[in-house]
């Protein structure tokens, strides 16, 4: 059996020691939406605290609490029209996360500075007037695609890490089942997943699930049209971007050869348990 896979059989039954065995609560969503950020800001303070409450900022390690990305740090160099590199927020502002898409990549809008349209309007042009930002002022996107496959580390290293939550702010989702964040374990199958409300129109929507078990990684699914030049919304196209991205702290994935000590040692217990109940 995969080691990764033996070890969450594990813990769930360590969870059972001691105590009579009941499955783990189902994830916990939050859902919001906004013509705004002040409208928005009220279920998304609320999904912070679902993590712990305390934001652990860049680099290090720590018991709980979450990680955020707002975007806005992100260099007029690596923001459009320039392609976003996937692992900046493991390497170089270190936060847990790497993103991979089976588009042609990634880009952050530009800001007001920088003589690029904002929104992603160097895309297309109406893109500045129908996106906007919940924490000003810079969005996100994955480009020839509505994919965005994360998946979670030790902030700063290359070793898989579990994370109990994930949110993301959506910025004009306008159709129901066009937009959705799903939870995937170690071996790619699907955890729990849900969609995004539909937003008021050009608004913002929150999507956030806490109390996860066993995810390594998450899939975006924003909107169900990719972003290009004539490429406009209507009827049956709904165009999406991202802003903040919310994520309880990663926690490293326990070695194969800690999984296999505690699994020998639930394994004597099972069978000096068993020995003593068949002798009453």
């Amino acid at each position: 059996m995969n080691s990764l896979r033996l070890l969450s059989r594990i813990v769930l039954l360590a969870g059972c020691l001691g105590a009579p065995c009941v499955s783990p609560a189902a994830p916990f969503v939050r859902l919001g939406t906004g013509a705004n950020a002040a409208d928005l800001s009220p279920i998304v303070e609320q999904f912070r605290l679902d993590l712990g409450g305390v934001n652990n900022g860049v680099g290090g390690s720590f018991d709980s609490g979450f990680r955020a990305i707002n975007w806005d740090g992100v260099p007029d160099g690596l923001s459009s029209p320039n392609t976003f590199p996937g692992d900046f927020f493991n390497v170089t502002s270190p936060r847990g996360v790497i993103f991979t898409t089976p588009g042609s990549g990634f880009q952050v809008s530009a800001d007001i500075g920088s003589g690029t349209p904002i929104s992603f309007g160097n895309i297309d042009p109406s893109y500045a007037t129908i996106f906007q930002p919940f924490s000003a002022e810079r969005l996100f996107t994955p480009t020839l695609s509505t994919i965005t496959d994360v998946r979670f580390f030790v902030p700063g290293q290359t070793t898989p890490a579990f994370v109990s939550g994930f949110g993301v702010v959506f910025a004009d989702v306008d159709q129901a089942a066009s937009t959705s964040l799903q939870f995937l374990d170690v071996d790619g199958n699907e955890i729990f997943s849900a969609f995004a409300p539909v937003s008021p129109n050009g608004g913002l929507s929150f999507l956030g699930i806490s109390g996860v078990q066993g995810a390594v990684a998450a899939r975006i699914i924003s909107g169900n049209s990719v972003l290009g030049a004539g490429i406009l919304e209507n009827a049956s196209r709904d165009l999406v971007v991202m802003d903040d991205f919310i994520f309880g702290e990663p926690v490293m994935v326990p070695e194969p050869s800690t999984w296999a000590m505690l699994g020998g040692g639930l394994l004597v217990w099972l069978v000096c348990a068993r020995r003593r109940f068949a002798r009453r």
